[in-house]
């Protein structure tokens, strides 16, 4: 999930013959920052039932797995390919939907996108062959877009020294809604046949872009400048106002749209903090999917049958939720210091609850590992409860710092830099969807215990990095031609807001590179 951040505008209106251009400084109260704040949070919570809706597509295949396998005479392993080609497709669908986005709205490419993921459900729910559904789940990863567009819709409405709270929101929704489809396709899977699968993710997503058609607005500034400048000529109120696209043209050449397209891939390996909370933020993103394929072995110890074994996911969805709840006395404090002096806190200070959340990753994973010794052993099913809400607490947390932090340290290429975390994320999920049955299966001796053992050594590992940028995070931004012009910008900009006082408060144009 990629966010955006605004970029200051020139320091003169556009003129080209006698056509003005209309800056968001003039039309301030038509723009989503001016939307009221329930308006705001109405559109943010249809965001959030759309991220809600993508990620339970990624995960509810989970429970395809056994049917396809035995209808299809193919082994599980075969049966998971298309899990995993839907979220590598996933992974790279966001980034090729997020420039169409700037140039079209931010509305009519999200219906767009969930219409055809919508429609590639149908034949996977009718399937006669499995190489349909390897193709059809490939089709809705690649049509699913992601965060580098539902983040967009958070950027056009908030400005950046704003946007945690609401930020925060939707990364719960962007980790829970695997958990979700989890737990539901437990029940379908149990209660259902085959291509109900299919049915209710096509139910689910139906009704979330129903609900996105009838209460959802356009919110990319261009899109209403443009609107604007049209009314005011036809009112006759300002005959030579033209917005921004109508000047500069909404075009986007292909060196355009490849620029916009490949600066993640090329942060995610210049930029060592993208790669490795990247990595880190990915690394996590995958014990989820390896869950789906690991409950089974482990819970089956007890007894559980496919719904309670569904049901288990249930303690991941109270550890995000625990860590959204952490986060919003520290999102408090530090936006009162910022509020009263913006130049006292570094970017690094929105790593700062993670520096204590993150050690639940590793320390979660040892204590599953080896509360998964089962009942043989006198251990209670709930220990192993308890050690995954710690690892969903991680979770949250990792996903939630590294957006604020890459937003807050890369200023307008935040959208790249979260970007090849989107990337990581979703790419490193779907080769767990391959290894981890193998991996909680055929390791010799006690393979359930050892596996997860391996994932918490792993854990430590990648969570290194988070006191290195913490402390040694200026040192490192320093020597990033990416962020080394952050500071620039930004006493730039406040030097303007000093010397002209606009609506809001704020004379700054917010183009979103998404």
């Amino acid at each position: 999930m990629a966010t955006a951040v605004p970029e200051t505008e020139s320091e003169h209106r556009y003129v080209e013959d006698d056509r003005v251009e209309l800056q968001d400084s003039d039309a301030w109260d038509k723009l989503g920052y001016s939307f009221p704040t329930w308006r705001k949070w109405q559109i943010l919570c249809v965001v959030f039932l759309i991220q809600i809706s993508m990620n339970l597509n990624a995960s509810m295949y989970a429970n395809a797995v056994d049917s396809i396998s035995e209808n299809f005479g193919v082994s599980q392993q075969v049966a998971r390919i298309p899990q995993m080609t839907f979220l590598v497709a996933y992974a790279f669908g966001c980034e090729l939907w997020a420039p169409w986005s700037e140039e079209y709205g931010r509305w009519p490419i999200q219906q767009l996108s969930l219409f055809l993921v919508n429609i590639w459900q149908i034949p996977c729910a009718i399937s006669k062959h499995y190489g349909t559904y390897v193709i059809c789940r490939f089709l809705g990863g690649l049509s699913t877009a992601g965060g580098s567009v539902t983040l967009g819709v958070l950027a056009d409405m908030w400005e950046p020294d704003d946007q945690e709270y609401a930020v925060a929101f939707l990364v719960l929704s962007s980790v829970g809604g695997s958990v979700v489809g989890a737990i539901i396709g437990g029940f379908v899977q149990q209660y259902k046949s085959l291509p109900w699968i299919f049915w209710t993710q096509l139910l689910v997503g139906g009704g979330v872009q129903l609900v996105h058609l009838v209460l959802n607005p356009e919110t990319r500034a261009t899109i209403l400048l443009d609107r604007e400048a049209k009314r005011r000529r036809k009112t006759g109120e300002d005959p030579n106002i033209y917005g921004p696209n109508e000047i500069l043209g909404s075009k986007l050449s292909p060196k355009e749209f490849w620029t916009i397209f490949y600066r993640p891939f090329y942060m995610f390996f210049t930029e060592p903090i993208v790669l490795w909370l990247s990595l880190l933020s990915g690394f996590s993103d995958a014990l989820i999917f390896t869950f789906l394929q690991s409950f089974q072995p482990v819970y089956k110890q007890w007894g559980f049958g496919t719904v309670g074994i569904s049901l288990a996911f249930i303690p991941l969805l109270v550890g995000y939720i625990l860590a959204y709840f952490s986060y919003l006395p520290s999102i408090h404090h530090f936006r009162k210091i910022r509020r009263r002096d913006p130049d006292r806190l570094k970017p690094e200070v929105r790593l700062w609850w993670l520096l204590f959340l993150a050690p639940l990753e590793a320390i979660g994973l040892f204590g599953f590992a080896w509360t998964s010794l089962g009942p043989s052993y006198g251990i209670p099913w709930i220990a192993t409860m308890i050690f995954s809400t710690m690892v969903g607490i991680a979770n949250y947390a990792i996903y939630q710092s590294s957006i604020d932090y890459m937003t807050a340290a890369y200023g307008p290429y935040a959208a790249s830099a979260t970007g090849g975390n989107d990337l990581a994320r979703d790419f490193l999920a779907g080769i767990a969807a391959l290894y981890s049955t193998p991996m909680y299966t055929n390791i010799p001796g006690r393979p359930l215990e050892y596996a997860s053992t391996i994932l918490a050594c792993i854990s430590v590992v990648v969570t290194i990095p988070i006191y290195v940028f913490y402390r040694k995070g200026p040192e490192i931004r320093a020597k990033s031609k990416f962020a080394q012009s952050i500071d620039q910008t930004r006493e730039k900009s406040r030097k303007k807001r000093k010397s002209v006082s606009g609506p809001g408060g704020s004379t700054t144009k917010h183009i979103e590179r998404v």
